[in-house]
Order: C-alpha cells, then structure tokens, then sequence
C-alpha cells in the first residue's frame, strides 16, 4: 500500500487567501501506519509536521516548510454506542469532512447536538480550531469529545479520554493540533431531529431589547443568531428550533429533502440566487466604489423577506459560502453584547471605513475545555468579516481593541493578533496545556511560526 504524496515541492493556500506555504512534501496517508511513518520519518529528517484539512482557517495554522499531512483517507466510523437518550457516541477517522460525517450520523437515525454554518472543513480542523454552532444552552463541537487517539511526536498512539490521560485528552481536542496528529474522534452524537427555522428582519434595538430577561431570545430557542448591516439599525435573526425525531427520520427516508419543490425552489432562491449571486456582485461593487456601501446595505437590509420552513437538523444549519471573505471573531461575556456593538458601531461611523458584509453575532453555554473560547462563561461571539479583495486590516484592528477592552478571546482559526502573552491571561488552564504540550512534543515537531506566536516556544 503506497502514501499519495507529491514528489516536488507544491505551494498550499488556504480557502481565505490570507496564507501560503511551500511545504517540503504533502502527503495523503492511506492509513494510520502510514500516518505514523509519515511522522517518525520526518522527525529523523528534523523538519516539522503540520495537518491540513479543508484550509478554511483563516490564521497560518498549518503552514509549514516541512511536512503537511492530509487525512482524508482516515474517514472511516469505527463503531456507534447507543446512549439512553437515542443518541450515540460516534468514533470516526478524524479526517472525516462535516458534510459526510452528517450524511453518516444520518443515515444511522443520528445528527450533531450543535453545528456552525459551514462543512467543509475536516473534523480534526474544526475541533483543532475550536468550531461552534449557536445556543445558549448549547456548547461548542469540542465539547461534545468524549474520547481521541491521538499519535504523539515519538510514534506513540495513545486513547485519551477524560479518565485515562486526561491531560492529553484536553490538549488534543482542541489544541491546533501541537501535541499529536488526531486519528480518530469519540463524539456524543444526537438522535436524529428536524429543525424549524423562522428567519426574519428586525430593528436592532428591538434585538438588543430581546436579548435580556426570562423570556430572552437567546434562552427561549434552541439555536438564535443574528446579523447586523452595519451603516444601520436593521438585522437579520435567525431562530432555529427543534422538532420530533421521527419527523427527520421520514424527511431522510424522503431523500433528505424535508422541504416541498416549491420550498426547495425558495430556499435556493434566497440562498443561491439572493445570498450569493446578488452578494456577490454588491461585494464587487463596494469594493470598487466604496461610496455605494452605506447605500447598499440600507436597501439590502429592507429587502429581506421573512421565511420559515422545516428540514433535517444539518441541512438548516448549512449555509453555502460562495463569497470568499476574511473574518474575525471574539467571544465576549453574553451580558457585554449590546455595550460592545454600540462601540463597534461608533468606531465604524467615525473611522469613515465602509463594511459590506453583516456582523454576525452568536450564543453559547459555559463549557470545560481548557482552551475553549466558551470556557466557564456564557458567551456571545462576534464575527465581523471583509470581501476578499477589500483591505481587511484597518477595521479588524479597530474592531478588535474594543473586542480586547471587553476580555474576548479570539477563535483560534480566525485572524487576530494577540500572542501567547495576552491568551496566558484569557484561559485559566493556559498554563496546564502548555505542560501537556511540552511533556508530549518537547522539540517542538508539530509546530509552526504561527502555533510558537500563540503557545510560545
């Protein structure tokens, strides 16, 4: 059995555009074998190892001189253990992409607890990263780990979990990949169920308003988000909620539409048509007269319709990115929000930037994780993001001193400038990752320029 490798030094960049690398070598193990020969020799040869999945990190978390890793081929499910709520834990080769790893959860009457909108990307990246989804009683993907095998720098595959090496386990499911390659992934996995979606413009006010109190937006649906234009006081919400499971089971033994042809005709109308297609030419054209922003988002934010439709868990939480952007995100503490998006909004008036794409704003529940964004508080994260030909950098670094005033934490896969010095004080358990860390890869064979700005040597 050979390794698929390139035998001349090919450029990688990622889906951003935001970083290149000349790599000594890719390589496409076949196997877990291969994976740990792969490493050891590499290791012989004192080069570094880093591990690719869909490149959607928009940060040099991959690049490398040395050797990158593609796993795709280790994609394969290695069991399921039925849990008494219906749900299973799932163990998966952590080079699994998230579109077929749902089609697989679906096809066994499962889904993911929670999800983000976009996958693309390999499970290993996501977790890696540290990806969320939205909810307020809801954790992140890295959360949801129950168990990892992981090939630390000597060779060695060790199972971790919370009971047997936990300091690995914690490092490993979301560590950006520095103390081991990840081989396969034990996640909690839910019984299959259907979501409703109502997605609907309202006044911004009216969405800060509603973001405190019992009856809040955030605690009163399973999944709430919104996007706000800036230039006005109008958004996009978006409350997902959940419905039986035997509904989804009946929408995937319908072929997984869950939708009737006309709703299917209107979602690829506003998805495709509308949130691509016409995005796409407004990026354009703010990006060649940005005079035409302020105006822009004023119509598109009045243009919007209101809709609601049910289907399948993954199919509501997907969303096709067809405009490529770069993008920022902080989690903040949930009760800063509306104070934090008043700044925002004043920096962007008075700066005299023009921003075309909405400001995203998601929920999660405290969590446990050592390097989670969502650690031990009730988050709200907020993504701003820029058209791939706009220059990014003026209003990311004004939007992220505010972010930096309001103690966020920067997602690990999104740009940010902060180093190991500023996140040493962010993350209680900084220091306790950075022993596992050390302990499992002391000569540094799994990291990169960018992995050594954030941990530190």
């Amino acid at each position: 059995m050979t390794s698929t490798s390139t035998s001349r030094a090919p450029q990688w960049t990622n889906w951003a555009r935001t970083t290149t690398c000349t790599p000594s070598q890719i390589i496409e193990p076949l196997d877990e074998a291969e994976v740990r020969s792969a490493v050891l020799a590499a290791a012989a040869r004192r080069e570094h190892v880093r591990t690719v999945g869909a490149g959607h990190s928009f940060t040099p978390a991959v690049t490398t001189s040395g050797t990158l890793l593609r796993l795709d081929h280790l994609d394969q499910l290695e069991r399921l253990e039925p849990l008494p709520d219906g749900g299973s834990l799932v163990t998966v080769g952590a080079g699994i992409r998230l579109h077929a790893l749902n089609t697989l959860l679906a096809q066994n009457g499962l889904a993911m607890v929670n999800l983000g909108d976009i996958d693309r990307q390999s499970l290993a990246g996501a977790l890696s990263t540290g990806t969320h989804g939205t909810g307020g009683r809801l954790t992140g993907l890295t959360a949801l780990v129950h168990g990892v095998r992981v090939l630390t720098a000597d060779g060695s595959v060790i199972e971790a979990d919370a009971q047997t090496h936990p300091g690995l386990f914690e490092a490993a499911r979301l560590g950006l990949g520095t103390v081991g390659v990840l081989l396969a992934v034990t996640l909690r996995t839910s019984a299959a169920y259907t979501l409703t979606a109502q997605e609907e413009p309202w006044a911004l006010d009216a969405v800060l308003d509603g973001l405190t109190g019992p009856g809040n937006l955030v605690d009163t649906n399973d999944h709430f988000e919104f996007y706000w234009f800036p230039h006005t006081r109008r958004t996009l919400t978006k409350r997902n909620n959940r419905g039986p499971a035997r509904t989804a089971a009946q929408g995937l033994l319908d072929g997984g539409a869950g939708l009737s042809p006309w709703a299917r005709t209107r979602r690829w109308v506003d998805d495709e048509l509308l949130s691509n297609g016409v995005f796409t030419l407004t990026s354009e054209l703010g990006h060649r007269v940005p005079s035409t922003i302020r105006r822009v988002n004023q119509v598109a934010a009045r243009a919007l319709a209101p809709r609601t439709y049910t289907a399948p868990s993954h199919e509501v939480f997907i969303t096709a990115r067809r405009v490529r952007f770069r993008e920022m995100e902080y989690a903040i503490p949930r009760a800063d929000l509306p104070e934090v998006l008043g700044e925002i909004d004043r920096w962007i008036e008075a700066s005299g930037e023009r921003v075309s794409f909405p400001v995203e704003v998601r929920f999660a529940a405290p969590d446990d994780v050592w390097l989670s964004t969502a650690y031990q508080r009730e988050s709200a994260y907020i993504a701003i993001h820029q058209f791939v030909r706009t220059p990014y950098e003026r209003y990311f670094s004004g939007v992220e001193t505010i972010l930096r005033r309001a103690e966020g934490r920067p997602h690990w896969g999104k740009l940010h400038t902060l180093g190991a010095a500023q996140l040493r004080d962010l993350y209680p358990r900084f220091d306790d990752f950075q022993a596992v860390r050390r302990a499992h890869d002391p000569a540094g064979l799994f990291s990169n320029a960018y992995t050594r700005r954030v941990f530190g040597d």
